[in-house]
């Protein structure tokens, strides 16, 4: 697998992973987050918790006591496997998180291979996990200004990964057509003209002042509109000069100077933002749906016909949606002694045994996997392209809704 592709595996897995972290609460003090970044001994670590489990003695409350302790007990457990801290550090979660009616289940969540170098150590025992330094590493810093207008609207936001925000939407209040004439005809339209160029100057400096703080971030600004204004207002430098400097060479024509068109300006100024990755969603999606129409087609989707195809080595690029949130479970069943496997979601029950029936207690949960993790190690023995799509995009939501979040374009058919 390429770095590329590993990195975009990390970054998902680390977002999978903070989705569940934020829903979890505990009573108290009694969830234990412990960061421990690359330059830090494991072993200090270790030894501060140690330390921690000693003052733990003192709390009061017989029962925070008692989950405080063992938090800090399976985290001196788990760290005692961990040599050092790796190149990015390690993130660990542990404690007994409320899963209702007052009942209290014990989770531990690791994170050792994060996308990016862990900054500083941490400790801290909350009711919440401490997430700043991991939430921080999905913020996509390469991004794109967006800016549409005309002389009765105007919008701006931003591009960024896979985010289109669009930040306000302006309305002028230049008037129509006017019947007057003579000197009436020259007062109106001067003042059609004043009421233009302040609603110009008005739309520029909001989007400016939004700009500017990230403007190391920005690779570009994008202009559109539906006429000859967005023209108009580059030519006669109505924008910030260090925001001039980044306005592409190209304005682009788009219907409306809404929140509609700003979203219509990423589609039509795609090839031009390359870097984003929404419009690599786009062509990837549009590639695998246009393929499978064919009548001989060289693609395929769903778990089964995914797993068959890459074990033939016929993938050439695997679309994964970022909403797969499912495991690949090993179980045992205590009743009759049958073993199998099966693909459930991270939060979903055992699923019955398919010998005896058995269910619940009767069950036994042997190994899990993330199914992310198995399929990207399947494709990288195939040298199979491994792409991710998020769910926020028209294409992401109609792979993850229509076709079960796998879909893969091949090298040649299969039956």
């Amino acid at each position: 697998m390429s770095e590329e592709a590993e990195q975009a595996t990390r970054r998902l897995k680390l977002k999978l992973a903070l989705e569940d972290l934020r829903e979890m609460k505990g009573s108290g003090t009694e969830l234990v987050t412990v960061i421990i970044p690359p330059d830090r001994q494991v072993s200090d670590a270790r030894q501060m918790l140690q330390n921690e489990h000693g003052q733990a003695a003192n709390i009061k409350s017989k029962s925070t006591k008692k989950n405080v302790q063992a938090a800090i007990e399976s985290a001196i457990s788990l760290l005692s496997k961990y040599r050092d801290a790796g190149k990015r550090g390690i993130a660990l979660f542990t404690g007994a998180i409320i899963v209702g009616n007052n009942k209290t289940r014990h989770t531990t969540v690791v994170v050792d291979d994060p996308p990016q170098e862990l900054i500083s150590f941490r400790y801290r025992c909350d009711s919440r996990f401490e997430l700043t330094q991991l939430e921080d590493m999905l913020v996509d810093k390469k991004s794109y200004g967006l800016f549409v207008i005309d002389r009765s609207e105007a919008a701006y936001g931003i591009a960024s990964g896979k985010r289109i925000h669009v930040q306000e939407h302006l309305v002028s209040n230049i008037m129509g057509k006017h019947r007057q004439g003579g000197q009436s005809a020259q007062r109106f339209e001067r003042l059609i003209e004043e009421a233009a160029h302040n609603f110009f100057k008005r739309a520029t400096e909001h989007a400016c002042s939004y700009w500017l703080p990230e403007l190391e971030n920005i690779q570009a600004i994008i202009i559109g509109g539906p006429g000859a204004t967005k023209d108009f207002v580059v030519k006669n430098d109505y924008f910030h000069h260090e925001i001039t400097k980044k306005i592409a060479g190209t304005t682009f024509d788009v219907g409306y100077s809404n929140e509609s068109g700003v979203r219509e300006l990423v589609d039509n100024a795609g090839g031009l933002m390359g870097e984003i990755e929404l419009d690599a969603e786009r062509q990837a999606v549009t590639e695998f749906l246009e393929e499978l129409v064919k009548t001989h087609p060289k693609a395929t989707y769903g778990e089964m016909m995914i797993r068959q195809a890459l074990e033939q080595g016929a993938v050439a690029k695997l679309l994964i949606s970022e909403g797969l949130k499912k495991n690949v479970v090993e179980i045992k069943c205590q009743s009759c002694a049958n073993q199998w496997t099966a693909s459930i979601g991270r939060m979903d029950e055992l699923p019955p045994c398919p010998s005896c029936k058995s269910d619940g207690d009767s069950l036994k949960e042997l190994s899990s996997v993330s199914l992310i993790d198995e399929l990207s190690i399947m494709a990288a023995k195939g040298r199979a392209e491994v792409r991710f799509i998020s769910v926020d995009s028209e294409e992401g939501a109609q792979l993850k809704s229509g076709f079960g979040g796998l879909a893969a374009v091949l090298r040649y058919p299969i039956m």
